[in-house]
């Protein structure tokens, strides 16, 4: 029986070319080589507030996102969270075996409610727990996750070793799949920090919907290290950055890339990164717009009933470990 994968991201803001680098282009390779679960996490999305049309929109909108960038319905399961109520279910079990110490320990927490604690949402705290349901459910081997998830995938691994230890084998404890290369894409303007969806300076992050025109126009305008040889170097964070997409995006070796940029300035790189980058989305961008809601529909549904029939089965064998099932007649 083939091993199994499960990932998933928020339908909140827009992704960007690091959400594509670090994490979509490696569900569509490893989707031939596991059984593959990716989800649309909008119960993850609503521990922050969320305007509920647009909620639905960037549901599909990123559904459309999976299917463009090669994610393939007739081997891997593409289905939104909600659609599938195990997830809450398995959740509230986990609560139960989950010290609130180990949350508060969470750095994501500590940087999202920072300042706010008495007003954030407990399901903002409680994320976590949700993780480990959405990935324990489905008895998953390996998670794709970026350096800003690992500690969540920690805590997972923690809660699988827990429930076996009290309870009886009943989960995988699953190891986390971190790319060598572009697991963490940072900002064109503050290369220190992660690219991001949320990032209040949009100039920071190519979205993957941008036009030609602006990604030329951020890329051009990308900060840069002082110096001016171009080589992949740790202590160059800008520069480097724009090496490394340039990498993901050409397949070249750092060896190549920097023979082709020898002697040439930052000019030339920005130039023919735009290019790259603009050569790469626009097909891209043609097949998002290609993809219509009857097809989502049924992908939705023939995704969400396979992910459905493990989840139940997870479920009703951890309520029966648990003494929570089969209590007829007792």
């Amino acid at each position: 029986m083939a091993k199994r994968i499960f990932s998933g991201a928020q339908p909140t803001g827009n992704l960007h070319i690091g959400n594509y680098l670090g994490a979509l282009k490696n569900w569509v390779q490893l989707q031939y080589e596991y059984d593959s679960f990716f989800c649309i996490v909008n119960l993850h999305a609503i521990t922050l507030p969320q305007d509920p049309r647009s909620l639905r929109e960037k549901t599909r909108d990123l559904a459309r996102i999976y299917l463009a960038a090669g994610i393939d319905p007739k081997v891997s399961k593409i289905f939104v969270q909600s659609d599938v109520s195990e997830h809450a279910e398995l959740a509230w079990v986990l609560n139960c075996i989950t010290r609130i110490g180990e949350l508060d320990r969470m750095t994501q927490f500590k940087e999202k409610g920072k300042n706010q604690r008495d007003s954030v949402a407990v399901g903002l705290f409680d994320y976590p727990v949700l993780m480990a349901s959405d990935i324990l459910l489905y008895k998953t081997d390996l998670v794709p996750v970026g350096q800003d998830q690992k500690q969540h995938l920690e805590l997972t691994r923690d809660l699988a070793i827990r429930f076996n230890r009290d309870f009886g084998d009943t989960f995988v404890v699953p190891d986390p799949f971190i790319p060598k290369v572009g697991a963490k894409i940072n900002s064109l303007v503050e290369p220190e920090k992660k690219m991001s969806k949320s990032d209040e300076n949009a100039n920071g992050s190519i979205f993957l919907m941008d036009s030609a025109d602006v990604v030329t126009k951020k890329i051009k305008r990308a900060v840069t290290d002082s110096g001016t040889e171009i080589r992949f170097d740790e202590t160059r964070p800008a520069i480097t950055n724009l090496l490394t997409i340039y990498q993901l995006l050409t397949n070249k070796t750092p060896q190549e890339i920097e023979s082709n940029f020898e002697g040439k300035g930052y000019g030339h790189l920005k130039t023919e990164l735009a290019e790259i980058v603009v050569e790469f989305l626009k097909p891209f961008q043609e097949k998002v717009r290609s993809i219509n809601d009857e097809q989502l529909d049924r992908i939705f549904k023939d995704s969400a009933e396979q992910a459905r029939t493990i989840a139940r089965a997870t479920l009703t064998q951890v309520y029966q470990r648990m003494g929570i099932a089969g209590c007829e007649g007792v």
